[in-house]
């Protein structure tokens, strides 16, 4: 039998709650363990309750989801967080990937895809639903010079900063999944970075994706 993902809840709107409640406990590979109203709520619940992954709203009183999401990953390093917000602002959502967020879903995604979103990053990587990566990913600026990677590496960063599994970046770059990775790990190793998120915030700041 499968695991079930060990979901907690974060909002301050009942009904958004409800409805996110109602609609997740159809999945059976998703338990939802608690909610909260507040990011002060939701550290005291999941230090309780030990769920695999926090969704949680970004504006909230008391204590917001920024903040809430950088106490997360220093008390609670091994919760995954995945923001659920209305924001669709570049720096907005950078901010909270510098916070250590897993992932950045938009509230005007389906719920299947928020179901994927979750799947995605309980399996240790990252999400961003399409309004997310449109914002994050523009082509504003020029790309910076990555002199630590070779040009494969960099194509393969490319693949990983927008959510891609090692199978996927094997079959769109037409190279095994082994050299995947191992170029992960290269990537990895030099620019001293050992998570998804860290590896998407480099991408991100170096302006890597077309």
């Amino acid at each position: 039998m499968t695991k079930k993902i060990r979901v907690l809840l974060v909002d301050d709107h009942m009904l958004v709650l409800d409805g996110l409640q109602a609609r997740l406990e159809l999945e059976d590979n998703i338990d939802i363990i608690a909610t909260a109203s507040n990011g002060l709520e939701a550290l005291e619940k999941a230090a309780e309750t030990q769920p695999d992954l926090v969704l949680m709203d970004v504006s909230m009183p008391v204590l917001n989801g920024l903040e809430a999401t950088k106490r997360f990953k220093s008390e609670q390093p091994k919760v995954k967080v995945l923001m659920l917000s209305m924001h669709n602002d570049k720096e907005y959502i950078l901010s909270l990937i510098q916070s250590g967020a897993n992932g950045y879903v938009l509230k005007d995604v389906s719920s299947e895809e928020l179901v994927q979103a979750i799947g995605t990053v309980c399996q240790g990587g990252t999400y961003f639903s399409s309004g997310a990566s449109e914002a994050l990913f523009s082509p504003s600026v020029a790309p910076k010079q990555c002199d630590e990677l070779s040009k494969r590496e960099i194509a393969v960063l490319k693949e990983v900063a927008i959510g891609l599994s090692n199978k996927e970046i094997a079959s769109t770059l037409s190279i095994s999944v082994r050299t995947v990775e191992t170029h992960r790990q290269n990537i990895k190793n030099k620019l001293d970075i050992h998570s998804s998120a860290g590896l998407v915030k480099y991408a991100i700041e170096h302006n890597l994706i077309d």
